[in-house]
């Protein structure tokens, strides 16, 4: 009797609760739930924002020699007739297509850089960032050329000047658009989230 009146009175100590030591499966459960898919390491704006950076200024500066040097003069052929540097005004969309949608693709691209500026704040993973990075790159350059080229603002026409045999003309900023594109494609089919966690659905 006395030792169940010992037992019952016994405050809790560290002793008694097993040495201040958590039983398995008590500790940390929690916090591990609550860590379990969170993003590892550090932002990835400053990659995001580089590789946007340097695309947009090779496509700037590429259009600039183009319109300067090429523009009103005969293509100048780089491998045959398989491709050539031709000088052309595009109204449409990346390689010449939906001439008759000028506005429509401005604001889509408008859309584009905005979204993307809105998910670089939870950025972790460097293939998406660089990948995001290419796609703001080429949409600011094809921007750029539709706010401020002829016809007027919104509506101007791109600058395009890579001609390869039996395809459309195309510029650099549709190439990062386009490689951009694919790298977030491949990127998905992995499981690869921008914020880093891999899924596997």
């Amino acid at each position: 009797m006395a030792e169940a009146e010992r037992i019952i009175g016994t405050p809790d100590t560290p002793d008694a609760a097993g040495n201040g030591q958590d039983r398995p499966g008590e500790s940390g459960t929690d916090d591990t739930a609550a860590t379990a898919g969170r993003p590892r390491g550090r932002r990835r704006i400053g990659v995001l924002f580089g590789v946007a950076a340097f695309a947009y200024a090779l496509d700037l500066i590429s259009k600039m020699i183009v319109v300067a040097k090429l523009e009103h003069h005969p293509p100048i052929e780089i491998i045959g007739d398989w491709l050539k540097f031709e000088a052309i005004r595009n109204a449409g969309a990346a390689f010449g297509f939906g001439e008759a949608f000028t506005v429509i693709f401005t604001m889509i691209a408008a859309a584009v850089i905005v979204v993307i500026a809105r998910l670089a704040r939870k950025l972790y993973s460097l293939p998406w960032a660089i990948a995001l990075g290419l796609l703001l790159g080429g949409a600011l350059g094809n921007l750029t050329d539709r706010i401020f080229r002829a016809p007027g603002v919104f509506e101007g026409a791109v600058v395009d000047f890579i001609a390869p045999k039996h395809f459309a003309v195309f510029n650099l900023a549709d190439s990062a658009i386009v490689c951009g594109g694919i790298l977030i494609v491949l990127l998905s089919f992995k499981g690869l989230d921008p914020d880093g966690t891999v899924h596997k659905d």
